[in-house]
């Protein structure tokens, strides 16, 4: 497969998120749990308007497991 193909087929971003979900699937069970904890993120934003920002919203709000 040359350069060209391999970039039709897959994105730079594709391929790290396959090479990191391997890894990740390869560790022992504590290991794993802990590092899909951390590719876990949280999207907010917040609406500025005359120079000063509002609330944070989160768009998919963490999940709290206290």
């Amino acid at each position: 497969m040359s350069a060209s193909t391999w970039r039709q087929v897959f994105t730079y971003n594709k391929y790290t998120q396959i090479a990191a979900r391997a890894v990740r699937q390869s560790l022992k069970e504590n290991e794993r749990v802990m590092a899909e904890k951390r590719g876990l993120t949280a999207l907010r934003y917040q609406h500025w308007e005359g120079g000063k920002g509002g609330e944070q919203v989160y768009l998919n709000p963490p999940n709290e497991k206290a």
